[in-house]
């Protein structure tokens, strides 16, 4: 029997894991932006000393890597499994990235809910005493994405108001069975959400109503209010996305508004920086929530967190051949306490 499931989406995890250690380094254009104090390390150079983008998003996974394993204190050897992913075909940024690694491996693909999937993962094994130690990590890289998935760079393509920018960036976390916190407490797994949205600029709108359809059921799952969180915040529906998400979750009378954010809409200044609607890319929420949002955890500035990362899950031959895009959105609960 599924002891541990509570409603139809949510699992109550009974031995909490905790977060000890975070990491993320990431990209120029992220380190000149309002959380710029928050990140580990600025990388000055967009191929980070490679020959390919390709190349140089491995390394920013890789350099994670080794600098989470040591914000830690732990080494490879203390790791039973790295549970990564990012938006490349084959999730090669991670295979490339951390073949090196020998350390067993679980490449995960959720498009930009990439971060939380893997944390969700990470936490049953080690709550599920198969793991005691787990590192995830995700990773993104404007030019690596643009090239896939859009169009080449050389193009210079005019992107409309509602297009976002990949973020360039690796975050890492490092889930144990010992420690002292944060916690992850609750893990509300996503349905796929397709409400026929084609339009491949406008990441926000497609991914929204993924969002607060995860949102609604974590509610509805554990009992908990938008007034049990500090910070409810979501991975990359950037301003467009936002919105929508914000007013389909009051129309199911949930209000978040007051502790609601965004991870595409907090790690740019769209205005003064030009991304339009804002950050999206695995990147986006790893960095974010390595970077910032845990910080102010141990900090004590927050106590609780949902944090839900969302993910489109299109490629460019789905996209070639006609299809809508289906979404994802995946919420894992952290707090100071155990609750």
């Amino acid at each position: 029997m599924a002891t541990k499931r509570i409603g139809k989406q949510t699992v109550k995890l009974q031995n909490p894991p905790n977060i000890i250690a975070t990491a993320c380094i990431v990209g120029p254009k992220e380190g000149e932006g309002p959380l710029r104090l928050y990140f580990d390390e600025i990388i000055d150079d967009e191929l980070f000393g490679e020959k390919t983008w390709e190349k140089a998003e491995s390394k920013l996974m890789r350099e994670t890597f080794a600098k989470v394993l040591k914000k830690a204190n732990k080494t490879a050897e203390d790791i039973d499994y790295i549970i990564a992913g990012d938006l490349l075909n084959q999730c090669l940024a991670a295979n490339f990235g951390l073949r090196e690694s020998e350390v067993p491996f679980l490449g995960v693909y959720g498009a930009c809910s990439t971060m939380a999937e893997s944390m969700s993962i990470g936490s049953m094994l080690v709550d599920g005493n198969f793991a005691d130690n787990v590192v995830c990590l995700t990773s993104s890289h404007f030019c690596s994405a643009e090239k896939q998935f859009r169009f080449p760079l050389e193009l210079g393509t005019q992107r409309p108001p509602t297009a976002q920018w990949t973020v360039t960036g690796s975050g890492g976390v490092v889930i144990s069975n010992k420690g002292n916190g944060p916690y992850i407490t609750h893990i509300t797994t996503g349905k796929i959400v397709d409400m026929g949205i084609k339009d491949v600029n406008n990441m926000g709108a497609a991914m929204a109503p993924a969002a607060m359809d995860t949102i609604v059921s974590h509610f509805m799952d554990t009992g908990f209010t938008p007034e049990d969180y500090d910070l409810i915040v979501t991975g990359d529906l950037g301003a467009v996305g936002k919105e929508i998400c914000d007013e389909l979750t009051r129309e199911q009378g949930y209000n978040i508004s007051k502790v609601y954010n965004d991870c595409g809409l907090m790690i740019y200044d769209r205005q003064k920086q030009d991304t339009h609607a804002g950050g999206s890319g695995c990147g986006c929420s790893a960095t974010v929530f390595a970077g910032f949002i845990y910080k102010k955890l141990m900090e004590r500035v927050i106590n609780k967190v949902l944090f839900i990362a969302t993910g489109a899950l299109l490629s460019t031959t789905s996209s070639q051949q006609g299809e809508s895009i289906p979404c994802i959105a995946h919420a894992v609960s952290i707090s100071n306490t155990i609750s």
